[in-house]
C-alpha cells in the first residue's frame, strides 16, 4: 500500500506556458553544528500535501475532469477537497480563485523501501486571477526556465524540486531512461539521472540496492590532461542485483549507449553482484 500526495500545478491566466511555484519549507535541524551550519539555496516545487483516504465516502463537492475514466487512481476514496483546501492556503488561495480542475498525471514512486512508497496525483487548474500576492513565496516559472535552472547549476542559486520535473520536465526530454523496460519503476531527478532499485543482498529490512544511471542527453568528449580518467556515453554505478534479477539488468544495458562505464562505489555484493554475471560482462567490454 502506497501513501498518497496531491501537487497543484496552477496555469498563469495571462501566461498559459506558466505555472506557479511555491517556495518550500528548509528542513528540520538535527542539532548538529556540523549539519545545522549549513545554508542550503531556496527550493521551489509545485505546492503539494498529504492525500489521505476518505473515512466517511461523502462527496468532495470539488469535480476532477477526467478522473472517472482513470484506471490507475480512484479519487473517490480520497479527501480531495481537504487536501486542495490546504494546498490552496499555502498560496493564500481558496477554491473559488481557480476554475475548472483536471487530473493531469498520476506518478507511482519506485518502491525504494522499506517504507511504503509515496504516489502523487496531479491536478490541473487556471488562476481565475494572476495577481495575487504571496510576500515572496510564490513565483511565477515555465518549463523551460524550471529546465535552465536544473542544467545551468550555479553555486547558491534558486533549484528546481523533483515534483516539477516529475511532472512537466521529464516527459519533454529524449531521455536514455525512456528506453527502459515499461515494466521498471524509477526515479529520474534531475534530467539525465535514473535512480533505478534492484533487489539484492543487501541488509534488511531494505530488500534493494539503487541503481544509478547517468545518460545525459549531450556528452562532452573533452577530457583535459585527464587522460587517465575513463569516459564515454552514460555511466552506470553499484550494480548489485541478485542472480534472478540479472535478464532486467541485461535489458537495462541494452538500452544505454554502447560505450558503458561501470563505477562501483564499494564492494559489497549488494553493489557489485551484477557486474560479475557474463552476460551483463559480455555486453560492456
Amino acid at each position: 500500500m502506497a501513501t498518497h500526495n496531491l501537487a497543484v500545478i496552477l496555469k498563469n491566466p495571462s501566461n498559459d506556458a506558466e505555472f506557479l511555484l511555491l517556495k518550500q519549507t528548509p528542513p528540520p535541524k538535527f542539532s548538529e553544528d556540523q549539519y545545522d551550519s549549513y545554508v542550503d539555496s531556496d527550493l521551489w516545487d509545485l505546492p503539494s500535501t498529504l492525500l489521505n483516504l476518505q473515512h466517511d465516502h461523502s462527496y468532495s463537492g470539488i469535480v476532477i475532469q477526467g478522473a472517472q475514466s482513470s484506471h490507475n487512481i480512484d479519487l473517490t476514496k480520497f479527501d480531495v477537497q481537504l487536501a486542495l483546501t490546504g494546498v490552496l492556503e499555502k498560496l493564500g488561495l481558496t477554491v473559488n480563485d481557480v476554475g475548472e480542475w483536471s487530473l493531469f498525471k498520476y506518478v507511482e514512486e519506485a518502491e525504494f523501501g522499506p517504507e511504503f512508497p509515496v504516489n502523487t496525483v496531479f491536478i490541473m487548474g487556471n488562476l481565475l486571477d494572476g495577481n495575487q500576492n504571496c510576500q515572496g513565496l510564490c513565483k511565477w516559472m515555465s518549463t523551460e526556465s524550471c529546465l535552465t535552472w536544473l542544467l545551468e547549476v550555479k553555486p547558491c542559486s534558486d533549484r528546481v524540486g523533483p515534483l516539477v520535473v516529475f511532472a512537466l520536465i521529464n516527459d519533454s526530454l529524449q531521455s536514455a531512461a525512456r528506453t527502459l523496460p515499461p515494466t521498471l519503476r524509477y526515479q529520474e531527478y534531475p534530467p539525465g539521472v535514473v535512480i533505478l532499485p534492484m533487489r539484492s543482498k543487501t541488509r534488511k529490512p531494505f530488500l534493494t540496492t539503487n541503481l544509478v544511471i547517468f545518460a545525459p542527453k549531450q556528452v562532452s568528449d573533452t577530457v583535459g590532461d585527464c587522460s587517465f580518467v575513463a569516459h564515454g556515453d552514460a555511466l552506470i554505478v553499484d550494480p548489485g542485483c541478485r542472480h534472478e534479477y540479472h535478464e532486467e539488468l541485461k535489458q537495462i544495458i541494452a538500452c544505454l549507449p554502447e560505450k558503458l562505464i561501470v563505477f562501483v562505489t564499494h564492494h559489497h555484493l549488494d553493489h557489485v553482484e551484477g557486474q560479475f554475471h557474463k552476460v551483463f560482462l559480455s555486453d560492456i567490454v
